[in-house]
C-alpha cells in the first residue's frame, strides 16, 4: 500500500482499504461517505467507509463528529455489529441513508491513542526480549495503559529497569510498519508464536500485524505510530502482583519527544 507504515509488500485484504480506513492508514483524520444504514431506535448510523476505529484489543474507539447537509453532530460512540461499523451520533434527526456526509477525527485523542498503543508494544518487546513471556492481558486509555506478564515477581526495581528499558527503544527510532500475513504464514512465524496468533478465529485470514521492526511483531487491528520516536518519553507508573504467575505493569505516556 502507498500509505506511510505499511509494507508495500503484502496487500490488505479485498475492499479493506475502501472501507475501513483506520486499518490502511492511521493519520488519515477527515473523510468523506455516505450512509447505508440508519438505526433511529439506538441513534446510530453505518457508513460506506469510515476512519473511526470501532474498539476492540484494548484500544478504545475513535470520537469525532460528522457533517451532512447543513448539520454537525459529535460521534460518541463506535462499534463494530453484525458486520458494519456504527457511529453513534448526538443529534435530534439523523442522516437518511445515501446521505453524504463528511467525518472529522479528534485527532488530539487518536493520536495520543496511539502513541499510547504502540509504548504497550514496545512493552511487550521489552518484556519478551528480557524474559521470553507473552503479553496475557491488558487495557487502555488515551495516555495510559497497562499489561500482564505471567513473571514469577514483581518488583518497584523491575519496573524502573522496564521503564529505562522502554525509553531506550523510543530513542532508538524505530520502525514501525503494518504487514497482512496469510494464515499459514502467520501460524508458522515464530515472532507471532508469543502473542498466541493460533488462537484468533481461522476465517480471519489475512492477519493485520504491527511490526516493530527488530523489537516486536503482533497481530493487531489497532493503529500505531510510525516510529517509536513518535511515542514520546514513557513513565512506567505502577507494577503490581494480580497473583501467583500474574503481574501487571502501567505506564503513561507524556509529552511528545520534539
Amino acid at each position: 500500500m502507498a500509505v506511510p507504515g505499511v509494507d508495500a509488500a503484502a496487500d490488505p485484504p479485498a475492499g479493506l482499504a475502501d472501507t475501513e480506513l483506520f486499518a490502511v492508514d492511521a493519520y488519515r483524520r477527515v473523510f468523506d461517505s455516505s450512509v447505508v444504514d440508519v438505526d433511529r431506535e439506538q441513534g446510530r448510523v453505518a457508513l460506506e467507509r469510515t476512519a473511526f476505529y470501532p474498539g476492540g484489543g484494548g484500544q478504545p474507539f475513535d470520537l469525532g463528529v460528522i457533517e451532512w447537509a447543513g448539520a454537525r453532530a459529535p460521534v460518541t460512540k463506535v462499534r463494530r455489529e453484525g458486520g458494519r461499523i456504527w457511529h453513534w451520533v448526538d443529534a435530534d434527526e439523523l442522516p437518511a441513508p445515501n446521505t453524504e456526509v463528511y467525518g472529522e477525527l479528534d485527532w488530539d485523542r487518536r493520536h495520543l491513542v496511539m502513541r499510547t498503543h504502540t509504548a504497550l508494544h514496545i512493552l511487550c518487546g521489552v518484556i519478551w526480549s528480557e524474559f521470553e513471556i507473552p503479553v496475557t492481558g491488558g487495557n487502555m486509555d488515551p495516555g495510559k495503559g497497562r499489561l500482564d506478564f505471567p513473571l514469577e515477581s514483581m518488583s518497584a526495581e523491575l519496573g524502573q529497569r522496564v521503564e529505562a528499558r522502554i525509553n531506550e527503544e523510543i530513542a532508538a527510532a524505530r520502525e514501525i510498519v503494518v504487514r497482512f500475513l496469510g494464515r499459514a504464514a502467520a501460524d508458522e512465524d515464530p515472532a507471532l508464536i508469543r502473542t498466541s496468533a493460533n488462537l484468533i478465529p481461522a476465517e480471519i485470514d489475512p492477519l493485520r500485524v504491527i511490526d516493530i521492526v527488530g523489537l516486536d511483531k503482533q497481530a493487531d487491528g489497532g493503529t500505531h505510530v510510525l516510529s517509536t520516536a513518535e511515542v514520546g518519553a514513557v513513565v512506567v507508573t505502577g507494577t503490581e502482583s494480580k497473583g501467583k504467575g500474574n503481574k501487571r505493569i502501567r505506564l503513561e505516556v507524556r509529552s511528545p519527544v520534539t
